[in-house]
């Protein structure tokens, strides 16, 4: 199979990221076109966001933290050990990954007959496998880092098309032929095991298996400030579903967290652009050369994501019922919110504090978001429900990263314009929020 000469890493990172959520998503419309009842729906939500909640921060703030050192290590870098067609940093960041799965399904069991959603105790669905999920689906996720490292975009790409193409035959199609919710469960763990088969041919080829214990160290220490980073500004969905599972039941959760969904392309390709940024930016002499690299790349993006969430807001209220169905029309009105995530998504100041190694700041920006997230939520459920959540879901994202915008500014001497560029950025947020504005009261109604 022979790809695009267009595609790098970059690209082919965020090519990946887009695969993944748009198989969730079609498995979601797949669901609600075959007549799947809004409980079955709202439990298997309910499995991968707990599933989710209990890995995500750790297992982001390890990769990135991984990322930058890969380049730039005190172990190996300048001892001078480093080997790039055997790398021992690959093969211990996979026993970090591993060691943190297994510590995730110990606490599981401990903790699963003392947690309770939907306001019944004990009700997490189909906990048993939910464990098991958590001990074998996190470790796959360092391969198609492993491809980014390698300067394999191709492989980036082969690897999402054969694994996710897989994931949506054997999660939906059981269901579509009538078996019950619990098998797309199988389907999940089946593609988890497919997945660590894959990754271990991987260390078997591109590692040295050697422990190292100084580079674990070196890692945990890099890495500790965006795991803490990542629970605290990563959680405010989780924060969200905490509050919509504790005040409603599981129709409403499903509601929500359908709405509850950015724009695919911009939170993937952004993740996507930040993420294969990271090991740039571990190299210092290029630095000035990889923010013009940032300020141009950005520029791509809004460009094309700016005006595309323009357009899918004045037609969410239509869309919504002919994806999904007419129940969840009011689905709609939370996705738009979340439209806004756009603003705060498509600037990157996070990214050149991490790949700089100055990752203390980052995890005070997410400690001042998560209060202000938590206060806010509880304050607007009363008045707006749902809909007040995802709103303060979007202010709190902004003020993180202006914050980190302040910092590097003040701080270090980076001036915002240096990578972001500030006249068509603010005139596309603007405009966006305008037309928020507009619809939500109605002026502009295509329904």
């Amino acid at each position: 199979m022979k790809f695009p000469r267009l595609l790098n890493n970059i690209s082919g990172l965020q090519l990946y990221q887009l695969m993944r959520f748009s198989t969730f998503l079609f498995i979601s419309i797949i669901f609600t076109k075959i007549g799947l009842s809004r409980h079955d729906i709202g439990l298997f939500e309910a499995f991968m966001f707990i599933a989710s909640m209990v890995s995500f921060f750790w297992v982001n703030g390890l990769v990135q933290s991984f990322l930058p050192l890969y380049h730039s290590n005190h172990t190996y870098n300048v001892s001078g050990e480093h080997d790039e067609e055997k790398s021992p940093e690959i093969f211990n960041a996979f026993l970090l990954l591993t060691f943190f799965s297994i510590m995730a399904f110990i606490f599981g069991l401990i903790i699963k007959h003392n947690f309770s959603i939907f306001h019944i105790r004990g009700d997490v669905p189909f906990i048993n496998l939910m464990l098991v999920y958590l001990l074998i689906s996190n470790p796959p996720i360092l391969i198609e880092y492993i491809y980014l490292l390698k300067n394999r975009p191709e492989m980036i790409l082969r690897y999402g098309l054969i694994t996710f193409a897989i994931q949506l035959v054997i999660v939906a199609g059981p269901v579509v032929v009538g078996y019950p919710i619990i098998w797309a469960i199988y389907g999940l763990l089946t593609v988890s095991v497919l997945r660590f088969i894959w990754l271990i041919f991987m260390l078997y080829k591109y590692t040295k298996i050697k422990i190292s214990f100084p580079f674990i160290r070196e890692h945990i220490r890099l890495g500790a400030p965006l795991i803490l980073s990542s629970l605290l500004s990563g959680s405010a969905q989780y924060i969200d579903g905490v509050i919509v599972t504790s005040k409603f039941d599981a129709a409403t959760f499903a509601i929500f967290r359908y709405g509850a969904k950015e724009l695919p392309l911009t939170l993937l390709l952004a993740n996507g652009l930040s993420n294969a940024m990271l090991p740039e930016f571990g190299k210092k002499f290029k630095f000035g050369a990889n923010l013009a690299v940032l300020r141009h790349k950005s520029m791509r993006l809004m460009n094309v994501l700016f005006p595309l969430s323009m357009v899918i807001m004045l037609f969410s209220r239509w869309l919504y019922p002919h994806i999904f169905n007419p129940y969840f029309i009011r689905s709609a009105d939370i996705f738009m919110i979340y439209l806004l995530l756009i603003i705060p998504r498509l600037v990157f100041p996070q990214t050149i504090l991490i790949g700089l190694k100055k990752t203390r700041i980052v995890m005070i920006a997410s400690f001042v978001e998560i209060v202000f997230n938590v206060l806010l939520s509880l304050y607007l459920v009363q008045y707006y429900n749902v809909v007040g959540i995802a709103l303060a879901t979007v202010v709190v994202f902004i003020l993180e990263k202006a914050i980190l915008m302040t910092y590097l500014y003040l701080k270090m001497g980076i001036s915002p314009k240096v990578y972001i560029p500030v006249k068509s950025y603010l005139a596309y947020s603007i405009l966006i929020v305008i037309l928020f504005v507009l619809i939500d009261h109605r002026i502009i109604n295509l329904v």
